[in-house]
């Protein structure tokens, strides 16, 4: 019994692994391999912000493009301003406070991390690869 479930086991993990190399227009494979912290940062910021920010941190309608933001000549160009701005929230624009609604530091940290390396071209639009670990 034990072996049978083994052999399905590794059935599934190499069907994944074909799975992986299977694209068509509307599945593409990853452009981008980032560390834990900003692959975490991109969850976070789909999680948290992209409803008004936009998807890929494009900007919306609502909220504004914040790969312009975060470029050395933008509003927001340092990461301590960032971090004050997410913190604290901007209410008079409908920005909450996500530190008051808890979101802690560490996920704020990696949210700035991801969107960062969108101002600064390192990363494409869409979900990056996580490097395997080791």
């Amino acid at each position: 019994m034990l072996g049978a479930w083994v052999a399905a086991g590794a059935a599934t993990v190499s069907t994944r692994a074909e799975a992986q190399e299977l694209r068509d227009a509307y599945h593409h494979a990853p452009r981008d391999t980032v560390d834990q912290a900003t692959y975490d940062g991109w969850k976070q910021f789909n999680l948290n912000c992209a409803r008004c920010h936009g998807e890929d941190a494009l900007g919306t309608t609502i909220a504004p493009h914040l790969i312009m933001s975060l470029k050395p000549d933008g509003p927001i160009n340092t990461k301590e301003l960032f971090v004050q701005t997410v913190c604290a929230g901007r209410p008079a624009k409908g920005m909450p406070s996500w530190c008051a609604l808890g979101l802690d530091m560490n996920k704020i940290n990696d949210i700035y991390l991801y969107v960062k390396g969108r101002s600064d071209a390192k990363l494409s639009p869409g979900r990056p690869a996580l490097k395997p670990a080791g």
